[in-house]
């Protein structure tokens, strides 16, 4: 009884951070599709400005900073060309920094890395308290304007977090897409320094509707409109079931 007892208390913190998968086959290419529906059921949400803690190494709520306080991390020329090409149609009332980043540009070069520059300790996109037009993202807010979703002026990185999509190649050529949560492991030995990250937080689990319907737009650019068909899909019919694993963030309360 002893050895159960104790295997049982091995196995809970597992069980505490389980997430439920299904996998796809694509219909239009070799690659099969590995999905989290534990987290695309959820209802998690953003945040930003309501009660986001922020990355820093402690609290800073007051500071509504979010996830921009080291700057966003570009994956290539073509993501850093959208975002150029999208910073210089920004006007002063949507970019508080628009002065500072058309003199000295947006994107910074070190150490073999694409970032954009940081002002005042945090990105020359982000709207700080005390701005006309409040504080936050002003791609993000251009696009809204506009009317077009923020993955068209956003760089990759920051319209597609909390989301992560990572690909392993086969030695047969058969790609295996995992798509997901981005967790705090999956920023290296720098996340284990965040004071406090979004989808370990029950106060981002309170939105009106489940992440795949909330982010359709960016999961459909991260995989496809078909992949993304099949993936609503299952989600709609799962929803009919009495009994489904809800996110570990809220089974932590």
């Amino acid at each position: 009884m002893a050895g159960k007892k104790k295997a049982r208390e091995k196995a809970a913190p597992l069980l505490e951070a389980a997430h439920e998968w299904v996998s796809f086959e694509d219909p239009e290419e070799d690659r099969t599709w590995l999905v989290d529906v534990t987290f695309l059921e959820s209802r998690w949400e953003c945040i930003f400005g309501r009660g986001c803690e922020g990355v820093l190494t402690g609290p800073a709520a007051e500071l509504v900073q979010g996830c921009c306080s080291y700057g966003a991390h570009f994956t290539g020329e073509e993501d850093i060309a959208r975002v150029e090409e999208a910073a210089l149609t920004l006007t002063a009332a949507q970019w508080q920094f628009r002065a500072k980043g058309r003199r000295n540009g947006v994107v910074k070069r070190a150490g073999g890395e694409s970032v954009t520059r940081l002002v005042a300790d945090a990105c020359v996109f982000l709207n700080r308290p005390g701005f006309a037009g409040g504080p936050g993202c002003a791609l993000h807010r251009a696009a809204l304007e506009r009317g077009i979703e923020p993955l068209e002026l956003k760089p990759d990185v920051c319209w597609q977090l909390p989301l992560r999509r990572s690909d392993e190649t086969g030695p047969d050529g058969h790609v295996t897409t995992t798509l997901g949560e981005w967790q705090r492991r999956h920023w290296g030995e720098g996340g284990r320094e965040f004071h406090w990250w979004c989808t370990e937080a029950p106060e981002a689990f309170g939105g009106g509707r489940p992440v795949y319907l909330s982010l359709r737009a960016e999961l459909t650019a991260m995989t496809s409109p078909a992949v993304y068909e099949m993936i609503a899909s299952y989600m709609e019919e799962r929803a009919l079931r009495p009994v489904r694993l809800p996110h570990p963030a809220l089974r932590a309360q």
